[in-house]
Formats: C-alpha cells, structure tokens, sequence
C-alpha cells in the first residue's frame, strides 16, 4: 500500500525516532504520546488491523509481541507496561496498519483514554 502513514515511515520516506528496526518490523516513537514512554512496533507488511491477520502473519505477530518485553526494557520500562492494539474503526484504530502501542511510566491511565485519544 503505498500512501499508508506507516508504511511510508517503514520505507524511509517519513523521518521517525526509531527504537528496532530488522527486515520485518519496525519499532518508533509516538508523535503523541500517551505516557512518558510511548512506542509503536509494526510489522513492516501491510495488513490493515489485526482482524485481517492470517497464519501467514503469525511469525511476525509473535515476533513484534516477544520483542514488546525487551524494548520497554530498553525505553525505561524494567516494573511493566502496557501493550494495546486497537482494532478497526469500533476499536478505535485511527491509521489503519496493524501496530502494537507499548507505554509506561508515570501513573497509569485508564484505558478508554486510550481508545478514545484523538
């Protein structure tokens, strides 16, 4: 897909601070935070949200959520974080291109400040 927001920022074309990069998933900063450390961990394939997923998504799915634990890490996160994947338009999902949210640190906010953040 080639005018989809993050996969143009998976091709280089739009800057991003990013945290990982290999040849399937690419890790980068919110530009909105929603906690003190906020990141994104995408697969670099387009597939739309995770309702589109299918078994040939499910080695990098378990990649991008293995790989979750060790980045927070990395950020800042060493007592825990927040994974969340919104999904569709009733879930929430603003940019359609499946993309796992890792926060933390400071106090915890509930989750439909999440879901609904515009």
């Amino acid at each position: 897909m080639t005018d989809c927001l993050f996969c143009r920022i998976a091709r280089g074309e739009l800057p991003s601070r990013k945290v990982y990069e290999d040849g399937d998933i690419l890790a980068f900063h919110d530009i909105h935070p929603a906690a003190p450390v906020h990141f994104m961990i995408i697969p670099k394939k387009h597939v739309d949200s995770l309702m589109q997923c299918t078994t040939e998504d499910q080695a990098v799915l378990g990649k991008i959520l293995l790989l979750a634990s060790g980045l927070a890490v990395e950020q800042g996160l060493p007592d825990g974080f927040r994974t969340v994947i919104n999904t569709g338009k009733g879930g929430g999902q603003e940019i359609n291109h499946l993309h796992v949210h890792v926060l933390g640190g400071g106090s915890p906010r509930p989750i439909s400040t999440l879901i609904n953040q515009k």
